[in-house]
């Protein structure tokens, strides 16, 4: 199932629309197809911060890198004609819990309406074979309980943006049942699934209000990083984690249809699961005196225990982390450092991705 998934013999050639392809995910994500030898259609806004792994990556070399807006239906039913996909992968999202309190119509037309625009143009255009959509960790309703979640909890959502992507989830499952059911499934030819990946760290990712972005902006600026919430446990992982686990999950619903549609977890083992405070000191650890830490309030909900269950896609998928998180933040701190000397990230960037393949 490895290899399949994982390995040009199954991606040269295939047509793949990728949206979000301008963000943190979605740049490793089209650097990865295109090393693969996939036909990459990138769908996005413009990169959202200043600077970006897209344009320092070069991700858009290879690539048929298109700019628009996904809650633009007539602009994506043309994409979709035109580009006639055999895999969509949907990332294209308003990604961040804060930003959703300041702009939660943003967030829900995105996330919400985006994906159904995405599913819809999908449907209308006919001849896509296998389909994921990229939700969070987040869909859950949080108990804050010890365990960790499976497939089948229920789902939730305080903030607007985990309330968002749990109508995500609702809606896939809601499109699949009316239009591409299994019993239908000679007629449509489509599967379709929905994935969810906890906390992920790596190089390149400069959005604000992330963890390790900011601890790494305010260290390399001589200044204390401040936490808001340093008790916090999350799932912390790799970028490349889980979207081994995206690309696993497209190969095996291209190949094998419906048995691998539905909603698929996509988390770190147990030994990673630490709290915020933690994973600072670990990469406090790694930087040369580090400025140190201070601590704040936050004004706004967050959870404070959150873990995944993916034992489904360990045993069906033959997937499982491959990275602890020691080397999760070393590959991170070292991608940040390389900035810094003003090499080539394009290369850096395909030389993690070919570590990261070797541990395969």
């Amino acid at each position: 199932m490895e290899a399949m998934g994982l390995s040009p013999a199954f991606w040269a050639g295939k047509r793949v629309l990728l949206t979000g392809h301008t963000g943190f995910k979605g740049s490793w994500l089209a650097l990865w197809l295109h090393s693969l030898g996939a036909r990459v259609t990138g769908f996005a806004l413009d990169p959202a911060t200043e600077p970006n792994l897209f344009e320092l990556a070069r991700v858009g070399e290879g690539i048929d890198d298109r700019r628009g807006d996904i809650r633009d239906l007539g602009v994506l039913l043309e994409l979709v004609a035109e580009v006639q996909p055999e895999i969509v992968l949907h990332l294209a999202a308003q990604p961040l819990v804060r930003e959703s309190y300041r702009d939660p119509l943003g967030t829900y037309s995105t996330n919400v309406m985006g994906t159904l625009n995405l599913l819809e143009a999908v449907r209308q255009t006919g001849g896509v074979r296998a389909c994921v959509v990229v939700t969070t960790d987040k869909v859950y309703a949080n108990q804050e309980w010890p365990w960790p979640y499976r497939e089948n909890e229920a789902l939730g959502g305080h903030d607007p943006y985990s309330s968002s992507k749990a109508c995500c989830e609702i809606l896939a499952q809601s499109y699949a049942a009316s239009f591409f059911p299994a019993e239908r499934h000679a007629e449509h030819g489509l599967s379709l699934a929905t994935a969810r990946a906890g906390n992920v760290l790596g190089g390149g990712d400069f959005s604000p209000e992330r963890l390790i972005p900011d601890v790494l902006k305010a260290w390399t600026a001589g200044e204390p990083v401040t936490l808001r919430f340093p008790a916090a446990v999350r799932p912390w992982q790799h970028v490349l984690e889980p979207l081994a686990g995206y690309l696993q999950l497209a190969a095996s619903l291209y190949q094998q249809g419906q048995r691998f549609a539905g909603a698929w977890n996509f988390g770190p083992g147990d030994d990673d699961m630490c709290s915020v405070g933690e994973v600072v000191q670990l990469l406090a650890d790694r930087w040369p005196q580090a400025p140190g830490v201070s601590f704040g309030q936050s004004d706004m909900h967050e959870a404070g225990l959150l873990r995944l269950d993916s034992s489904r896609a360990r045993q069906l998928l033959a997937w499982r982390p491959r990275w602890a998180l020691e080397e999760c933040l070393e590959r991170t701190l070292g991608w940040h450092l390389a900035w810094h000397k003003g090499m080539d990230m394009r290369a850096v960037s395909l030389t993690q991705l070919s570590l990261y393949q070797e541990s395969l």
